[in-house]
This record gives C-alpha cells, structure tokens and sequence, in this order.
C-alpha cells in the first residue's frame, strides 16, 4: 500500500525569503534593501541579554513563556492582560498556529492580494482556500467587495495594516464600520507588523477592537522594529475567548532562551525603537521624494519600504541594481506582478538606490 500524502500539502507554496546574498568586489558596499530589515541592526540591551543566556544554554528554557506575555503587557501600558498574548517564533509562526486553529478541509479564508505569501501558504496546508478578493487599481482594500465574499465556509479575513507590500492602510473609520458587519462565526487576522512605523493620523491598530471584544487578532513581530529577524520571535493579541482557545495548542518550551531574552530586553529599550521609527520615518520621505525627481512611479506607503512600478522589467531592474551592490525585491509572486518593493535603509543607502535608478532612467532606451 503506498503512502497517503495530502494532495495539498504536495503543492508548490514553498515562501522564498527577500533574496541572496550577492558578493561584490572589494570596495563595493552591498546594501540589502529587499527584506524590510531594521538598517540600525538591534539594540545593545539585546546584546547584553544574549550574552548573559549563553551561560545557560545547557539548561531548558521556561516552560511557558509568561515573562515576555508580561513585557508585552507593560508595552501595552497595561490595557491588555497577559492573557491576551500568545507568543511563537516569528510572526509567520503566529499565522500557522491561527491556520492550525481554525482552519480545515474544505474552510476558506479572505485574502487581498498583494499581500504576503504565508497567507495563502499555510491556508492550503490546513486543506483550506484561499479567496482573493483584489485589492483596488489604487491598492486600497476593496472592503464592500470582502465583505460580499464571506460565504458558510469562510473562516478567516486577512488583512494588513500597513500592508506588505504595498504599503497601503486601512483608516480607523473604514475599519471600524467593516468589523460592525463581519459576520460573528468569522474572525478578522490584522496583520500590523510595521504598525510602528505608521504616520497617518487615521491609523488604527487592532487595540480598540480586541478591548471592545471583537473577533479579531493582531499579529506583531520583533523582526522589523526591533531589528531580530535573525531570533524569529513573534505574537498576537486577541481577545480572551480567542486567545485562550489559540493558546491550548502551543507547545511547551516554544521559545529558546536567546528569543525569549532577547525580546524582553527589546521591549524594554524603548530610545531604540524611538530612533528605529524616527529613521524611517525621515528616510522614507527622502526615498520617496527622491522617486518623485526621478519620475518613477510608486504608492503611497506607511510602512518601512515602498513599492514602485520600475522604469525597465521587474527582473531586469533586480539583475542591474544588484551590479552596483543593491538589492531590493521584485512582487509579483505577492500578486503585484511586475512591480518592485523597496526597503528604507539608511542614507547612504538610499542615496544609492536613488541615484542608481535615476541612471537606469536616464539609459533607458526610448520605445518609438
């Protein structure tokens, strides 16, 4: 009798991570702008706090990972309880647990694409579907349309605040009035990993739906703002009868004892993530004011990169800019076919991003 394998699980929905390294000739800086990663690195709090766990590596971590749910309670200035929170290794971790859940064969889920691949990934491996609802020419989610898409099976909504990787945000206004009509069997997963770096004055994280008890959880991630992708720490927060339920399925000694140092002592150096946001922020309007110069197309972003439609292919930009030491990333596979996400670095940085599409542009050859 041969194996029985899960026809779903066989498909190819591998996630490709934001690019190689590239090796460049002596003298030539490489700038990594393709995964959203933090350009001031991790602040020296964490440093300290791994050195002193490696005393202990011999030893099992805690059981539970209680200490950090009470960090992220005083991040929240104590509005949430440490109830609230469920924590995993990385944010992507946060949405297989979710998909493990509540999700099964034959469920489905709400996407809009472009957004980010593990949505879509790990949905199927549940044996669910994923419905995409498009987001709009504009890339604005079509709420109205999302809404009409909920069906008997639909189980979950994904949306991002901002999202990856347009950029885009959902107003406070339009999401609330969104929530008052998503049906009570349907959970909302708010995906606001780069929340930190959200200017608009409309903005809204998932805070005041899980204090008013909706169906929703917001997913959060110290790889962005706190700059520990390479540590794979994640959480969410949702409401008690969702959190309690999402929390009998983690397993016991989930986090190591660096992840669970290191995110601690993150939250706690709160002139770090100052200086994280404050660089973006000012970056950011260099970047895009820059493009603007430059006559290259992009959207509107508050998050800590920017998606632009690129003066050549999408893959010839990529194959260029990486000969002059710079790598961003194409999304098509993110359903934003032959558009370029780029990440705020620091100046230098984006100075050469800037200056090396604006010579792409000058070069590039006039279509008759």
């Amino acid at each position: 009798m041969s194996i029985r394998y899960k026809p779903y699980i066989l498909e190819d929905s591998t996630y490709k991570g934001g690019g190689k390294k590239i090796v460049m000739p002596d003298g030539i800086t490489v700038h990594k702008l393709s995964s959203n990663e933090n350009p001031l690195g991790y602040s020296p709090k964490v440093k300290e706090a791994l050195v002193g766990a490696l005393n202990n590596l011999s030893l099992y971590p805690d059981n539970t990972d209680h200490r950090l749910r009470e960090a992220l309670v005083s991040d929240f200035d104590n509005q949430l309880t440490a109830d609230h929170f469920i924590t995993a290794n990385s944010g992507s971790e946060i949405i297989d647990i979710i998909s493990k859940a509540f999700l099964g064969e034959g469920d489905e889920v709400i996407v809009s694409q472009p957004c980010f691949l593990p949505y879509t990934a790990f949905t199927r491996w549940m044996g669910a579907k994923a419905v995409n609802v498009p987001m709009t020419a504009n890339y604005d989610y079509d709420l109205e349309a999302i809404l009409k898409a909920v069906t008997a099976h639909t189980r979950l909504i994904f949306l991002a605040s901002p999202n990856n990787p347009s950029g885009n945000y959902i107003p406070k206004e339009k999401l609330t009035v969104f929530m008052e009509q998503v049906p009570e069997n349907v959970i909302v997963v708010l995906d606001e990993v780069y929340r930190h770096f959200a200017e608009a004055g409309d903005y809204t994280s998932a805070l005041p739906y899980v204090l008013e008890n909706k169906n929703i959880i917001a997913i959060n991630s110290f790889s962005k703002t706190y700059g520990l992708a390479g540590l794979r720490v994640g959480y969410c927060y949702a409401p008690l009868h969702i959190s309690n339920y999402i929390r009998k399925i983690c397993k016991p000694f989930l986090l190591s004892s660096l992840a669970l140092e290191g995110a601690i002592a993150a939250l706690k150096d709160v002139d770090f993530v100052d200086r994280t946001v404050q660089l973006v922020k000012e970056e950011r309007a260099y970047v895009l004011d820059g493009l603007k110069k430059i006559g290259i197309e992009f959207w509107p972003t508050q998050g800590n990169f920017v998606m632009i439609r690129p003066p050549v292919p999408d893959t010839e930009l990529v194959a260029l800019l990486e000969k002059k030491g710079i790598m961003v990333r194409p999304v098509g596979n993110f359903g934003a076919p032959g558009m370029v996400r780029i990440s705020f670095g620091k100046r230098e940085a984006n100075k050469a991003v800037l200056e090396a599409l604006s010579t792409i542009v000058e070069e590039k050859p006039l279509i008759a």
